[in-house]
């Protein structure tokens, strides 16, 4: 590694010369013949992408990038990513199986990452970080030079090493992206663009489409009242979630926003709303390379997903070099990171997401050339996992930070894309007033039981005895938070973390989307709240079927228990997917609120379970922890998961919910779909509106 205490001028100068002898080297690659026939052909489509990340990178230097016309940028901006399009994807070393086929299977895995980890030189030449350009330039190098030598059996050693070594400034960077307002490259395009030139969209070097354009457009239309009301929904819902989970706001300086590229407007004013409450923006770009880690599910700002298919196949590209050692070495690097930051992590609020939906939902396709994370390594993506999520809450304690969640569709929804925009703007702003006074209701009722029973109908096999905790002192305590719209907008929904012990059987859904992915007739088997047996019918086989739950449910643990059970209460939103047959592309923040709905893994208070949290009603939410959560007084490492995924059934699947006291008393709240709780009638007015 590269002496960290030289100065700044000093590493810029080196940096700089280590950038032309590299890029030198790659210029001659293509006239050279040093390795087998297949493999010089790998390494002269690598070379042309770095010439043509190179030539990007001068353009972007010397200010020309923000003379090209609308046309030119997107040229450029096809370019870049063509290699990985849907329509190149069989033919590009980046897709695992043609690498394989063409290189062999060690050699084809190896060179199929590299091909991969090399895209993130794309978001380097944007941000004109020379640094991050160089460390893979120099890669390629090396494993060139490998071949050229005749020793590729070296070339899984040097992978280790490159994500060994560079961990370290790797994790600095991303954590100053998140916690320090300076690192400002996003939202300086957000504050100093002119949003109404949508030459603007390339200046991320994201990859853009038609989508993010329209988009653009939509939001470019409309009149400023609408924008204000969409970010002012938005950032005072944050602001609330600060004082309903009895967090003090003023103690925090930043905010980090997250979001997808066309609302740059809402995202403006969203800027300007937390400037007045004193939060500085930290905007960072979803991660793209080995050190930050790449999912179809993105969490940053980003732009569109040029291949869901080519991120799908490399989110366990880490299996080709993770042991205990590295484990070890990235926790220490981000410890390091978090100390170098901690003034500015104390001060950091949580995030703000502005999310996404109406994508054409993605199915995966299983590539047998895939790293695939062995059990043992399974078993250490767990624990780091865990580690790392203990590590991030010492320096940003979850009991003195929050968030908040909004979602917005995009122009892939369908022709109404623009009166669905205005009916998710109307959901999203419903008078939570009236849900809360409803949500109440449902309260009251279940605070009476000791259990809670949910049968399906129809096709829906589910059949769940939920076991809720004993209130000492039923006049002071509840089991259910009342939540309206503040975390997660829109309204509404109650919801609890239930008692492990007791809480039994099946859940099951015949369609759902769950962190992008689809999955069909899904289904969780619960012993004593915890998940015993799963399956669903994605692939054709029952070993195929399980390991994309485990791999994306339950996110390599052999088990996870049930961290909430809620009853969703928006019917507007459920009547709305309806009417426009959009159920499959509403994103989980409004599937959520329309119909009961369960969560695997953490429970919603996770890190804050000994925040008091009250309702309006002034009682206090004792259901806060379930039997494993609960590990942390003895434990720690072994009371969290780091994942929490809510799994709906719709109103139309539901055919029985009620409540059951100790006595025996059946206490009915929702039969055949509809809503029987006395108060709860004006939810069911959506449903014939």
């Amino acid at each position: 590694m590269e002496d960290i205490y030289i100065s700044e001028t000093d590493r810029e100068d080196l940096e700089k010369e280590r950038y032309a002898l590299a890029i030198g080297r790659i210029g001659g690659i293509a006239g050279e013949s040093g390795c087998p026939a297949e493999v010089q052909r790998y390494f002269v489509r690598m070379a042309e992408l770095v010439q043509l990340a190179d030539h990007t990178w001068k353009i972007v230097e010397d200010g020309s990038l923000r003379r090209m016309n609308l046309p030119e940028l997107q040229r450029l901006n096809r370019e870049l990513y063509e290699d990985i399009l849907p329509e190149h994807y069989g033919q590009s070393y980046a897709n695992p199986d043609y690498a394989v086929d063409r290189l062999g299977e060690s050699i084809g895995r190896q060179l199929s990452f590299l091909c991969a980890e090399l895209r993130g030189i794309i978001p380097a030449v944007f941000e004109q970080n020379r640094f991050d350009m160089v460390i893979r330039m120099e890669l390629l190098l090396e494993v060139y030079q490998a071949f050229v030598s005749g020793t590729p059996e070296e070339i899984p050693q040097m992978l280790y090493w490159y994500v060994s070594d560079y961990y370290e400034p790797e994790a600095q960077e991303r954590t100053a992206q998140m916690v320090c307002p300076e690192q400002d490259f996003a939202t300086r395009i957000v504050m100093d663009s002119d949003l109404h030139d949508l030459r603007y969209l390339y200046y991320y070097g994201e990859y853009v489409t038609d989508s993010e354009l329209r988009t653009a457009m939509h939001l470019n239309g409309m009149p400023e009242e609408k924008i204000g009301l969409m970010a002012d929904t938005f950032t005072e819902g944050y602001r609330i979630g600060f004082a309903v989970g009895n967090k003090d706001i003023s103690l925090k300086k930043t905010v980090n926003i997250r979001y997808a590229l066309g609302f740059e407007r809402m995202i403006r004013r969203a800027v300007q709303n937390f400037d007045r409450i004193g939060l500085h923006p930290t905007i960072y770009r979803a991660g793209s390379s080995i050190f930050q880690g790449s999912n179809v599910e993105k969490n940053g700002y980003f732009g569109a997903n040029p291949n869901k298919q080519f991120d799908y196949d490399h989110r366990e590209d880490i299996a080709l070099m993770l042991d205990g050692l590295l484990v070890e070495r990235r926790l220490e690097c981000q410890r390091n990171a978090y100390e170098k930051y901690k003034e500015q992590a104390a001060v950091f609020g949580g995030p703000a997401v502005a999310e996404i939906f109406g994508e054409k939902p993605f199915v995966p396709e299983t590539k047998p050339g895939a790293c695939r994370l062995s059990d043992a390594q399974q078993k250490l993506s767990v624990e780091y996992a865990g580690r790392a999520g203990l590590l991030q809450n010492a320096y940003i304690p979850g009991e003195e930070r929050s968030f908040t969640i909004i979602a917005f569709p995009v122009p892939d929804i369908g022709e109404k894309y623009e009166e669905i925009f205005d009916d998710i703007v109307r959901i999203n702003t419903l008078d939570y007033k009236l849900y809360q006074g409803i949500q109440q209701r449902l309260i009251d009722a279940l605070d009476r039981g000791s259990t809670v029973r949910v049968k399906g109908s129809g096709g829906n096999r589910t059949d769940l005895t939920v076991r809720l905790h004993t209130l000492r002192d039923p006049a002071k305590e509840t089991n259910f938070e009342n939540c309206v719209a503040d975390v997660n907008i829109p309204v509404g929904e109650v919801f609890t973390s239930p008692v492990l012990a007791g809480t039994e059987g099946m859940l099951h859904v015949t369609r759902v989307f769950l962190n992008g992915l689809e999955y069909r007739d899904l289904w969780l088997l619960f012993e004593d709240g915890m998940v015993r047996d799963y399956g669903c019918a994605n692939f054709p086989t029952e070993e195929e079927n399980r390991k994309y739950i485990k791999d994306n449910i339950l996110f390599h643990h052999d088990t996870l228990p049930i961290g909430e059970f809620a009853i969703g209460t928006n019917t507007t939103a459920y009547m709305t997917a309806h009417r426009y047959g959009i159920e499959d592309k509403m994103p989980i923040l409004i599937a959520e609120k329309t119909g009961p709905h369960f969560a695997v893994g953490d429970t919603c208070y996770s890190h804050t379970e000994n925040v008091r949290v009250y309702n309006p009603d002034g009682k206090e939410i004792i259901a806060k922890d379930n039997e494993v959560s609960l590990l942390r007084d003895t434990d720690v490492s072994k009371a969290y998961f780091q994942c929490h995924t809510d799994i709906t059934i719709p109103y139309d699947e539901l055919g029985e919910l009620y409540a059951l006291t100790d006595g025996g008393e059946k206490i009915p709240i929702i039969r055949d779909g509809q809503f029987v709780l006395d108060g709860c009638g004006e939810l069911n007015r959506a449903f014939t509106a």
